[in-house]
Formats: C-alpha cells, sequence, structure tokens
C-alpha cells in the first residue's frame, strides 16, 4: 500500500476503502453485547479475509484481540498488525480500516450508563459523512449487519 502523508490523505483512503466495499456482499460478524453497571462490553468475531472499517470513536476506550490477527490502517496507529494476545486503547477520533487475516475476536470496553444500543451508539461513535458513498449517508454500525443511517449535515 502506498505510504500516507497525511491525516486528510488517511480519511480519504479509508472513506474510498469503505465506499468500495459496498460491492461486496456483507460478512457475517457475530456481535455480543454485555452490560454491567457503567459498563458496555461488544465481543465481535470476524471470519478470516473480511476487510471492514470501522466507525469513528468519540471516546477512548480499551479493546482487547482474544483471537486471532488482523492488519490495519489509522490515522493513530499507522499501518501496523496485531496479533492475538493484544490489549490497546482506542484514541478520540480514531477510525480504522481492517483485514483480518485470520479468524479474530476483537472486544471493545466502554464507559456508560446505558443499556440501548442506539443511545450508546449516539453516545460513543462520531457520525462518518462519507463523500464517495451514495446520498452522503453517514453510518453507524451497531450490531449485527445493522446500519443507522442519518443525513449528513449541509
Amino acid at each position: 500500500m502506498n505510504e500516507l502523508t497525511s491525516s486528510q490523505d488517511i480519511t480519504e483512503t479509508i472513506d474510498r476503502f469503505e465506499a468500495a466495499l459496498i460491492e461486496y456482499p456483507a460478512v457475517d460478524c457475530p456481535v455480543t453485547h454485555r452490560f454491567t453497571p457503567g459498563l458496555y462490553i461488544r465481543q465481535t468475531i470476524v471470519p478470516a479475509g473480511t476487510l471492514f472499517t470501522s466507525a469513528e470513536h468519540k471516546t477512548e476506550h480499551p479493546f482487547v484481540l482474544t483471537e486471532g490477527e488482523l492488519e490495519i490502517i489509522s490515522e493513530n496507529e499507522g499501518a501496523v498488525i496485531y496479533q492475538a494476545p493484544f490489549h490497546g486503547i482506542t484514541k478520540p477520533g480514531t477510525r480504522r480500516m481492517l483485514r483480518a487475516i485470520t479468524d479474530v475476536v476483537w472486544t471493545t470496553y466502554h464507559v456508560t450508563q446505558h443499556t440501548d444500543l442506539d443511545k450508546i451508539a449516539e453516545e460513543i461513535l462520531a457520525p462518518n459523512c462519507n463523500p464517495f458513498l451514495e446520498n452522503h449517508l453517514a453510518q453507524w454500525r451497531i450490531s449485527n449487519n445493522q446500519i443507522k443511517e442519518i443525513q449528513c449535515p449541509g
């Protein structure tokens, strides 16, 4: 992959990658949602070979890769490969382009008082207005193949 030199280059690359993925069939990535007082835990199983993007995160939160290997490109991390077991911190503003090299189990932990997934998404995810998607729709990925679309401003 070409070296990306600025946050604008990375953002545009991720937007173009995400728009290109629309042409491919959806992949079933089972999601398990768990709650404890003040904490939302989201575990996702991603099959080997899956290409995907993450939503942009508003909050700092830990994540754990308990199984598998992922290739990731983001502004905050650069181009990296994470191999389980791996613990990391997602910084606010992080949006990733990912490829599951093997089957992956990825778990995130979010401080919240909510248990409603829509409210949690509004609290922790920034809407992404991808200019390469039809009608410039923002997309929030919430759980198994559920996408909440909102119209971008402007």
